[in-house]
Parts: structure tokens; C-alpha cells; sequence
């Protein structure tokens, strides 16, 4: 079984991938985790590293070869990625996940520890800076969902709810 799960920073990617590997007994790897580690590993920020990339195509496209790898070589993987859904070819399930801003605003001044007034504006800016590279460089619109075959807002349903809802689509594909 090959999930996708994407959504925007703050929807609960993470936290849905975690809970989905631990009840399904199946791994799963991340996008933002390799993001965060190559910017950690350039002694930048996650907002620094954004703007950075937008002049290096190598680092998105680096990070979406080796999602893409690692689903056809797996035979149970959770690929959890704004761009997963787009690379990852042989999904069983592409779920996106979807939050109202003021929500995802929150939890990122919350998990970040800065004000939220300050988390917005990142948020702004990284978003703005991923959309403009995500278009650039493999002319995907990321804000298209017609790649998905789930949608879920994680602002109505809490992370337990979510995972339950994952787990019954899986039952009826």
C-alpha cells in the first residue's frame, strides 16, 4: 500500500503520517523532514532555505527524486509531501489535507514558539516563494486538487478523526 499526503505547512501532514504509520504498521518518510535537514544542513532557516531554493531547482527536484524512489521500491510506504501526490506514480490513495489559515497560523506559532502575528507572515512568504518554484520548475499548480483522491479538513476533524477516516477509504479500495 503506497499513500501520498499533502497539504500546506500547519494542516497536520506529520502528525496524520505519524499516527497513520503507527496504525497501519507501515513507514513512512517526509518531504519537509528532508527540507528541514537541508536547511538545517546550510545553517538556515526553514523560511531562509525557502527563498534559497527558489534559485536552486536541484534542491526540489533532489528531494521529489528520492520520494518517487523510495514509492517504487517499497511495497508499503506512507510519502508524506506538498509534491508527492504529482511524482508519486504508483499511489493507492493521494489524500491532501486542508486547514483554514488562522488555524494553520496557530499551530505553527505554537510548534515554532513565535507569536502568530509572525507566523502568518512567514507563512505568506513561504507559500508565495514554494508556488512560484513549484510552477517554475515542474509547472505543477499546487493549488489544483484534481491529483487527490481524498480531501480533508483537519481544522473540523482532530488527528485521531483524520487517520479513522484514512483507514475506512482504505477499506473500500
Amino acid at each position: 500500500m503506497i499513500i501520498t499526503l499533502g497539504g500546506l505547512a500547519g494542516t497536520g501532514t506529520t502528525t496524520t503520517a505519524e499516527l497513520l504509520s503507527e496504525k497501519l504498521d507501515i513507514p513512512y518518510i517526509s518531504a519537509g523532514f528532508v527540507f528541514r535537514e537541508m536547511a538545517a544542513e546550510m545553517g538556515m532557516s526553514v523560511l531562509e532555505f525557502s527563498e534559497f531554493a527558489e534559485g536552486n531547482d536541484d534542491i526540489d527536484k533532489e528531494i521529489d527524486k528520492r520520494q518517487a524512489l523510495k514509492a517504487k521500491e517499497a511495497e508499503n510506504l506512507i510519502i508524506e509531501g506538498r509534491l508527492s501526490a504529482f511524482f508519486v506514480d504508483n499511489a493507492d490513495l493521494k489524500i491532501c489535507l486542508v486547514t483554514p489559515f488562522d488555524v494553520r497560523s496557530e499551530r505553527i506559532a505554537n510548534r515554532e514558539s513565535k507569536s502568530v502575528e509572525v507566523a502568518k507572515d512567514e507563512i505568506i512568504v513561504r507559500e508565495k516563494s514554494e508556488a512560484l518554484r513549484y510552477m517554475e520548475i515542474h509547472n505543477i499548480d499546487i493549488s489544483n486538487m484534481d491529483v487527490y483522491d481524498l480531501i480533508i479538513n483537519t481544522g473540523t476533524f482532530n488527528p485521531e478523526k483524520v487517520s479513522e477516516i484514512i483507514i475506512q477509504t482504505l477499506k473500500v479500495i
